[in-house]
């Protein structure tokens, strides 16, 4: 420990190293560190007789990294970063109850949000950061405890709890469907029908499902469920959506079944976390009350 201590070099020394290997300058370094140039090259020239080599080469007002120096930057400035959201989290829950949360974004925004108040009534001392995801990551290279992911429960290095099926349903506005009676499933192949990017193979699946050939060319695509619903309550056409995303709309009469024939997806909704986080209070907590809530929402076979 006390060999480590002594080649730790000072935050005052790294961060004025960080700020010149980003901007190229001591002079503007000094200016967003408030200190004077004479201060950051005094903290310079200290790390570099700490490390026993230089890491920059002096040109004038102008500074570029040696060799050296740009291999020793990004871990640096990595190692800043992470110290920095440490202390953020640290402030914003100093009991240390923070969950750093990737979520789908339609999925957070119409299922797991509204029913965070009952969570956090019972988990007040949990924070929860947020983050939006829309594909696998590796754990080890994002400050992230757990995510909510579409799929399969096949995320590499990780444990995956299966917390939802998908069913999936035509749906469209009422004047749409007015305009456009579908009596049958094939029906849908004469008319527009809209897509979602992240579900490429949908439409497809469920014309499948029916026993219906692929419908040839595509029409509109749109990135996120929540725009495709949109699009399908402006009366644009047939959009193929999970009924767990559009409840409240099927409810309220604002989009309506095109035809009544839902499709299970073969993917579902996991809540996948690194295998040493499982002990993490804070996502304990989280992974029991979501599990629990999945529970009593899965779709009626």
């Amino acid at each position: 420990m006390d060999l480590q201590r002594r080649l730790l070099p000072s935050m005052s020394m790294l961060s004025a190293f960080e700020a010149a290997a980003r901007t190229g300058s001591f002079t503007a370094a000094a200016a967003e560190l408030s200190l004077t140039q004479g201060a950051v090259s005094r903290q310079i020239k200290a790390l570099e007789d700490q490390i026993g080599t230089a890491l920059f080469i002096r040109k004038g007002q102008r500074v570029t990294l040696t060799p050296t120096g740009a291999l020793y930057a990004d871990p640096i400035r990595d190692a800043l970063r992470q110290i920095a959201a440490a202390t953020v989290r640290t402030i914003a829950a100093p009991k240390g109850g923070v969950l750093n949360l990737a979520i789908l974004p339609t999925f957070g925004t119409r299922w797991l949000v509204p029913r965070l108040p009952a969570f956090q009534t019972a988990h007040p001392q949990v924070t929860i950061h947020f983050t939006t995801k829309l594909a696998p990551f590796d754990f080890r290279l994002h400050d992230l405890d757990a995510a909510i992911h579409y799929g399969f429960g096949d995320w590499p290095d990780a444990v995956c709890d299966h917390l939802l099926d998908e069913e999936v349903l035509p749906v469209c506005s009422p004047a749409f469907l007015k305009a456009h009676p579908v009596a049958e499933p094939g029906d849908l192949l004469a008319l527009p029908l809209l897509h979602t990017s992240t579900r490429a193979d949908a439409w497809n699946e469920w014309l499948s499902a029916q026993g219906l050939p692929p419908r040839p060319g595509a029409g509109m695509v749109f990135e996120q469920f929540a725009t495709t619903a949109q699009a399908a309550e402006a009366g644009l056409g047939v959009a193929l959506l999970p009924t767990l995303l559009v409840r409240a709309e099927l409810d309220d009469g604002t989009l309506l079944p095109a035809i009544d024939r839902p499709h299970r997806s073969a993917r579902a909704y996991y809540l996948v976390h690194p295998r040493g986080k499982a002990n993490h209070p804070p996502f304990a907590a989280f992974r029991q009350w979501l599990l629990s809530e999945a529970r009593g929402e899965q779709p009626q076979a």
